[in-house]
């Protein structure tokens, strides 16, 4: 992976445009809006900056919907990943994975999954179809070896200069907040609003324990008493319990349940960066690709000529996160990567996932429609929480699971909001607020500002327009400076939408290409 010192800046093409296309949720033929620009390389931070001011990607498209205007609002929403509780329908999920792992049991019944996310080209169709007819004005390919090198003679000119000092602050040290541009993720806000009577269940206190449990617990104590060894003969009672008495199990115990030695079935998830020129994610890309067709033939109905090569690798086999692995970072480093479930030898379903300072973020789940019984989509939202978990102990910053976008006004993608706690953001000011407090206005309108503080603004809002950073004929300019060069039309109204889209902080560190 790439060391942090030699990152260059992220480079961006802001594509201005009014259009309406096609929704993937509501169908609506010219419903869906939003704002698009093409990524053809971005660091982990500005993307992490990025999100939390409501943009996603899509490969290497990078869009954020028009709130206020779209047909189906589509708020980002976040699961605070350690103080997540699995859900009684969630624990049937991971009990009816453990049970055909351990014994081929396959439970009976409704085997009913969550939605998953509508594919690529629903989610973003207008959106694509207008980056196909874009002749892009800058493309890597077209840039070639002399651009790259006068990007990285800008990048040494300016190794002096405050910007470059405070990214090295950043590579050294991501405890210092006021050096990470928005630093951490949007702090929270509660809004007050009086909850409706009867209405949900207190989060704060654990699930209620099944009868059956209690009756097995009770029966355990009396063994122990009647044995003068304090157990059963043979049983051997754990030196410290992982969970205390009257606790739920945690998550990880949940999915780590150990399994009989003659078990049916073995699972495997290994994580593979996204990289052609990663051994594991090439060896295994066929596989991979042939699951892909099968998932989106079966599951979205998309024809075969929809669902080739090209549109697979565009949309999950390219990111343009540049991978990097500081010494405070995970072991894995932060970047894009492949989840793969590996069951018996077989590829049976794959997480496409960012890893970036703050968060797992999930892009995308592809799986084998001949094993929806085991409700993969569930299955595969709580690994990810899990291994958020995981990468938290070494990272301690990262600690949320980013699930994209949640869609109130489209009942089949209400699902999102069953993991929590979870957040979503207020499309106007950019702060994170419990779901819960959200619910009741999303049921009045579709379209809403979460924070309830009338005087809250922006607070990463663009302030100084001329100080974004512009490339231009090979070169690296304050926009104060190309303005002063250039007089086209509509030239200065698209760089300040730019501008106010992505945030002072991102302005200035990542570079808008401008022909």
């Amino acid at each position: 992976m790439a060391s942090c010192a030699a990152l260059s800046p992220s480079l961006v093409e802001y594509f201005e445009g009014e259009d309406f296309y096609r929704c993937g949720y509501c169908k609506n033929e010219s419903g869906s809006r939003s704002h698009g620009m093409w990524a053809h390389s971005m660091t982990v931070q500005d993307y992490q900056d990025l999100i939390d001011r409501g943009w996603r990607r899509s490969g290497r498209y990078v869009y954020k919907p028009v709130m206020n205007q779209t047909c189906c609002p589509q708020y980002t929403i976040r699961c605070r990943s350690l103080q997540f509780q699995p859900s009684k329908s969630h624990k049937k999920v991971l009990k009816k994975m453990l049970k055909f792992l351990a014994k081929g049991e396959i439970s009976k019944g409704n085997c009913e999954d969550e939605p998953m996310e509508p594919s690529m080209e629903d989610a973003v169709a207008g959106d694509m179809a207008l980056i196909n007819k874009l002749d892009l004005q800058c493309d890597l390919k077209k840039l070639g070896d002399n651009l790259k090198e006068s990007l990285e003679r800008e990048v040494k000119k300016k190794g002096k200069s405050t910007k470059k000092e405070e990214s090295n602050e950043f590579i050294q040290s991501q405890d210092k907040n006021e050096e990470l541009g928005s630093g951490e993720p949007s702090h929270a806000v509660d809004v007050h609003t009086a909850p409706k009577p009867g209405k949900g269940a207190d989060l704060s206190k654990p699930p209620c324990r099944k009868a059956k449990e209690i009756r097995k617990e009770r029966k355990r104590l009396k063994l122990m008493q009647q044995s003068p060894a304090g157990g059963p003969e043979g049983f051997q009672a754990p030196r410290e319990p992982k969970t205390k008495p009257n606790q739920p199990k945690s998550l990880e115990e949940l999915i780590f349940e150990s399994l009989p030695e003659d078990a049916s079935h073995k699972l495997e998830v290994r994580l593979v960066p996204v990289s052609f020129e990663d051994p594991e994610f090439k060896s295994s890309l066929s596989q991979s690709f042939s699951l892909y067709v099968k998932y989106q033939m079966a599951i979205h109905q998309d024809p075969p000529e929809e669902c080739g090569k090209t549109e697979f690798t565009g949309f999950l086999c390219t990111s343009p996160l540049e991978p990097e692995n500081p010494p405070n970072g995970p072991d894995c480093g932060y970047g894009s990567f492949h989840q793969q479930y590996w069951l018996d030898g077989k590829i049976i379903a794959v997480g496409v996932i960012d890893i970036l300072p703050y968060c797992v973020s999930s892009v995308y789940l592809y799986y084998d429609p001949d094993y929806s019984f085991l409700s993969l989509g569930v299955y595969s939202a709580l690994r990810e929480i899990a291994f958020t978990r995981q990468l938290h102990e070494k990272a301690s910053q990262l600690s949320y699971y980013y699930m994209g976008f949640y869609i109130h006004s489209c009942p089949k993608m209400r699902y999102k909001g069953h993991y929590r706690p979870s957040d979503l953001l207020c499309p106007e000011t950019y702060v994170w607020v419990p779901i819960e407090q959200c619910l009741p206005s999303l049921e009045n309108s579709k379209y809403c500002r979460f924070n309830q503080d009338p005087e809250a603004a922006d607070e990463g809002r663009s302030r100084d327009p001329d100080r974004l950073q512009v490339l231009y004929k090979k070169a690296i300019l304050p926009y104060g400076v190309f303005k002063q060069q250039q007089r086209e039309p509509g030239e200065e109204a698209a760089v300040l939408q730019y501008a106010s889209l992505v945030g002072q902080a991102c302005s200035e560190r990542m570079l808008l290409f401008r022909s």
